[in-house]
């Protein structure tokens, strides 16, 4: 068995992980580690685990990590997991990492979006950006993942099929997404009280969000030019799910059979991602406890556009799921070991 842990247990991606791996055939799961929590148990702080998951909640000590565990996820915001991870993979520990202190390739794009002053540089050297249905990378010697962000999630799996195909401008993109208020996490701000959010619905952080920089880096490896977009999103009076409406002018004439051709071939060994039947709508309340992306393609031919909807589950396709996803494939297992749920649509 695979002797997991988790730092970061008691937040909402955290949580999300250990209901994954509480019941995954191949894990024992070990330390849960929580800042606030220390001493008292999960089961606790998320009744709904008791008699399940009764363990007592740790603080962090990176070598009793390292000695009970083979692999770590760290569900923190960003910044710690730089320092934290240092030690376990220095220790022999295999991590993956929800944040985003390894998802940027450059240093200086990450001090400019985030704020923070970066301190691993020679860990990012080695950390691996990972959608399994995009990148498909072999991580059986990789030590460390970064796990990509919920928006990016939703928004490179809507276009990577497209966007090496010289068919639509990949210099005015316009993306428009909308996230379920657990996509800010467990930490107590005014924006995200009941409310302030019930019966409401805003744009934040526009032209200015901190997942811009990872979906402009990987759009512009997926097309082999530097791609700027323009982003936006919006906070849904829903606990969790996103949609994301992309937008796409065509510089040469193509029919919508011929673009769905080019998804679904693009798709055909994903087992995650659903492309709906013609003109059907992605809706959130059907991914939502699953790891699933269901997405689909709307060609406006009146004005030459190319319009992409895809909805995921943040907390589960854009975070945990597909870090178990990630685990999965850094230790051989079956890609989908561990993530049969799926959503009711109810």
């Amino acid at each position: 068995m695979l002797r997991v842990s988790i730092v970061g247990a008691t937040g909402y991606s955290g949580v999300e992980l250990a209901k994954i791996l509480l019941y995954h055939p191949e894990v024992e799961l070990v330390d849960l580690v929580s800042k606030n929590y220390v001493g008292q148990k999960f089961s606790d702080v998320y009744p709904a685990f008791r008699g399940k998951l009764d363990v007592v909640c740790k603080e962090l000590d990176t070598d009793e990590l390292a000695q009970n565990s083979d692999l770590v996820f760290i569900a923190l915001p960003t910044g710690p997991a730089q320092a934290i991870a240092s030690e376990l993979v220095g220790n022999g520990v295999r991590v993956v990492d929800l944040g985003a202190d390894f998802r940027l390739d450059s240093i200086e794009d990450y001090e400019k979006w985030y704020g923070k002053e970066y301190e691993a540089e020679s860990l990012l050297e080695e950390a691996e950006y990972n959608i399994p249905e995009i990148h498909k990378k072999n991580l059986r010697n990789v030590n460390l993942v970064a796990n990509p962000g919920c928006y990016p999630t939703s928004v490179l799996l809507a276009l990577a099929p497209i966007m090496d195909k010289q068919i639509v401008d990949t210099t005015g993109i316009i993306i428009d997404s909308k996230s379920g208020v657990s996509g800010a996490g467990r930490g107590l701000a005014i924006g995200s009280h009941f409310c302030e959010q019930n019966e409401n619905f805003k744009a934040y952080k526009i032209a200015s969000h901190r997942h811009t920089p990872e979906i402009e880096q990987e759009l512009s490896k997926l097309c082999g030019q530097d791609v700027l977009v323009s982003f936006t999103p919006h906070l849904l009076p829903v606990k969790r799910g996103i949609l994301s409406t992309i937008y796409l002018d065509l510089i040469e004439k193509v029919d919508a059979e011929e673009l769905r051709q080019i998804y679904r071939e693009y798709y055909a060994e994903a087992e995650f991602v659903q492309i709906l039947d013609e003109g059907e709508l992605p809706e959130i309340k059907n991914v939502v406890g699953s790891n699933a992306c269901h997405l689909n393609l709307f060609l406006d031919e009146r004005v030459g556009r190319l319009i992409v909807v895809s909805v995921i589950d943040n907390l589960v396709k854009g975070a945990a799921g597909q870090a178990v996803q990630n685990m999965n494939i850094m230790c051989g297992f079956d890609e989908g070991l561990g993530l049969s749920g799926f959503g009711t649509g109810v």
